[in-house]
């Protein structure tokens, strides 16, 4: 075992708990149910205790009725699954925490009714007026996080926090804005901490001494809502009341949400700034967060002195087993976080969490990869495609012990991923294919570049399966056609510069001139990088869409929001001196006619056009399947199947899961049925 990571693989007592490293997987809402832990968890939580994390803490759990999110503590019912799953993960010596949660005025009763909260002020997101809790009220919360805490006790886990920040109840509390109470718990510091000071005393007095206690705070993205210096003050008030045995910082809450979890347009650490702040002059252990994604990223934060432990959250749904590879000194087969949201944030929007880079989360007993075994007939098995999709299938049947070939028409794999990589503040995507070509090379993947195969070449092979990932193209403006209104023909003057995103990219040699019209069908990261490329050329951009809202199928991850904080911030250049650029969004729309310096455009269901001045115009509509193979390979009866955008166009969370579904069922045809469409 390697010395490199002294510091992360030393043990940390924690009040009466030691926990056997310092990587930490703060809690994350996974919504694999609504109530009560199941299997589902305990196969989660326990590759990722296998795979080395110190501690865990189960998600966000209710203690009350009045608001509900995931999971509830709110009755004994909860306890015999609760120690179903701490048994199982207290052999593999990993710790387990649970998180202790109210909503306050961000999440409503689980009746639909209104939530408690400090006052009747809605939160930025709320669809109602809470209820501003009576003295009565406060007192019964008080007694309910108790009882939950006896119930995390009782069922054999090792200690709790109350979340007391990201925007969320005890956040609204300790506010000098938000909470405008005039009794005990409004006003005075001493008043606004009461609160909190009596949860923590209730549970110190309910559960074992040996049951480790914290909390989860931080300041809000306002500063002037609580700031860093409100946060530090509680924090030194309540440790010197004895009632922490650490604390977990966190930044950000709803009127920036994405500051909690920021993507990859944020560098490793991002939170620290704040985090040092809200950490002076404190004793107890301190647990930090912020896009932290390997042990050398924990090793430095602690040889640094800013913590004491690390959280690698979004790193290890990634990769359950990235602690034990790097300290084994495999560091380079780790699949890597690549910080893009979509499935780890996105998919809770979508039902349940999941992961763009690793389609077995959450179906780690099903799915896991150490359940992958040597085929006992290995199958011939050619790939045609080295994108994302492609490279996963030949992954995965690498690892089961086939003979895989695979087929890539350009000299460089990665498919449209080496394009998506060169739009703004989206380079970190390029990450996941550059693994899966490390990976494909070290199993034993046959790979042929620069080879545009025909299906007589496929056929020459012999191949038991044919997997085609030969991706798509994208639709030019002679082509154009709206989903919204697919009947009307859109005037083009052969004069207008029109150009497809790859022509914007690759293009940089273009006069885009002072003013661009983005349109886009799709409402994914390809038109947001599209918008930034050319507000950072210095261009005033209007956004059209059919859509609603800026680019919704991304704005789940916060990464819209965080967009659009860069474009209204940003300075301009070239003509436009030190002014700032003007981005426009214009939703609900059409486009009418495209003319050489203009482009016109109605509202969906509006009369009245409107011209908006456009040097380039740029289409973002969906792209066309290129499957010609697969109807060749049909035709000549072999056993042939199309995935990702060779099946139909979407995004890397659907084509890295078909590959690995695809890969999959050729030793589970009952797999088939999950994801072939064909």
């Amino acid at each position: 075992m390697t010395t490199r990571y002294k510091h992360a693989m030393s043990p940390l007592q924690i009040g009466q708990v030691t926990i056997p490293n310092r990587v930490v997987r703060t809690a994350h809402g996974t919504l694999f149910s609504r109530g009560d832990v199941t299997d589902v968890h305990t196969h989660y939580h326990l590759a990722r205790a296998r795979g080395g994390a110190g501690l865990s803490f189960v998600e966000c759990s209710s203690v009350h009725r009045s608001s509900n999110f995931s999971l509830t503590m709110t009755d004994d019912a909860s306890i015999p699954p609760l120690r179903r799953l701490a048994d199982t993960i207290r052999p593999t010596g990993m710790k387990l925490f649970a998180q202790l949660w109210h909503g306050g005025q961000v999440e409503p009763a689980p009746n639909g009714g209104p939530p408690w909260s400090v006052t009747t002020l809605p939160g930025r997101y709320s669809r109602m007026r809470p209820i501003a809790m009576s003295t009565r009220q406060i007192a019964e919360l008080v007694r309910a996080y108790g009882d939950a805490a006896v119930r995390l006790a009782e069922a054999g886990l090792d200690g709790a926090e109350v979340l007391a920040g990201a925007g969320y109840l005890h956040s609204l509390v300790l506010s000098p804005v938000l909470n405008t109470r005039t009794d005990a718990y409004g006003g005075s510091f001493e008043n606004r901490v009461r609160f909190l000071e009596e949860v923590l005393t209730e549970i110190r007095s309910r559960v074992p001494a040996s049951f480790a206690l914290g909390a989860r705070m931080g300041s809000s993205s306002d500063q002037s809502l609580l700031s860093t210096a409100d946060v530090n003050r509680a924090i030194l008030h309540l440790e010197g009341k004895g009632l922490l045995d650490y604390i977990n910082v966190t930044q950000g809450d709803y009127f920036y949400h994405v500051e909690r979890y920021a993507a990859m347009d944020k560098s490793v650490g991002y939170q620290m700034d704040a985090v040092r702040e809200t950490l002076k002059g404190v004793g107890i252990p301190r647990l930090v967060t912020g896009r932290f994604g390997t042990m050398d990223d924990v090793e430095q934060t602690l040889r640094a002195g800013d913590a004491d432990m690390v959280s690698l959250v979004r790193a290890m749904i990634a990769d359950p087993d990235l602690v034990r590879k790097e300290v084994e000194g495999r560091g380079t087969e780790v699949r890597p976080c690549i910080g893009c949201n979509q499935g780890c944030i996105g998919g809770l929007f979508s039902g349940r969490m999941s992961c763009a880079v690793n389609p077995t989360v959450g179906l780690e007993g099903i799915l896991g990869e150490d359940l992958i075994v040597p085929a006992a007939e290995p199958r011939k098995v050619v790939v045609v495609g080295g994108g994302p999709a492609g490279m996963e299938a030949a992954r995965v049947a690498a690892l089961a012990g086939h003979k895989v070939t695979l087929f890539e028409a350009a000299p460089d794999l990665g498919g449209q991923i080496n394009l998506a990589s060169h739009l703004p503040h989206n380079h970190g995507i390029g990450d996941i294919v550059k693994w899966q070509e490390r990976e494909i090379f070290r199993l034993g993947v046959e790979v042929n570049l620069s080879s545009y195969v025909e299906v007589d070449e496929v056929l020459a092979l012999n191949p038991d399966i044919v997997i085609l990932a030969t991706g798509s193209m994208s639709v030019g403006a002679e082509e154009l056609v709206q989903t919204a209104a697919p009947h009307l023909e859109v005037p083009i003057d052969g004069a207008a510069q029109v150009l497809t995103p790859e022509d914007l990219i690759v293009g940089n040699h273009r006069d885009l001139g002072k003013t661009a019209v983005v349109f886009d069908d799709v409402g994914h990261y390809e038109a947001i990088g599209c918008c930034e490329h050319l507000l950072e050329q210095g261009l005033d951009v209007t956004y059209v869409t059919r859509h609603t809202t800026f680019a919704p199928e991304i704005d789940k991850t916060g990464r819209a929001q965080a967009a659009l904080r860069r474009f209204y911030r940003m300075d301009g250049s070239h003509d436009h001196g030190n002014a700032p650029v003007s981005f426009r969004i214009c939703g609900s729309s059409l486009i009418t006619t495209i003319r050489k310096g203009e482009v016109e455009f109605r509202p969906l269901d509006g009369i009245h056009p409107e011209t908006v001045p456009a040097d380039t115009v740029v289409l973002v509509t969906f792209r066309e399947a290129f499957r010609e193979l697969w109807d060749d390979c049909e035709a000549a009866g072999v056993e042939v199947y199309a995935i990702g955008d060779a099946l139909s166009a979407r995004d890397l969370v659907v084509a890295i899961r078909e590959g690995h579904l695809c890969a999959r069922s050729i030793d589970n045809p009952d797999l088939m049925a999950r994801w072939n469409n064909m």
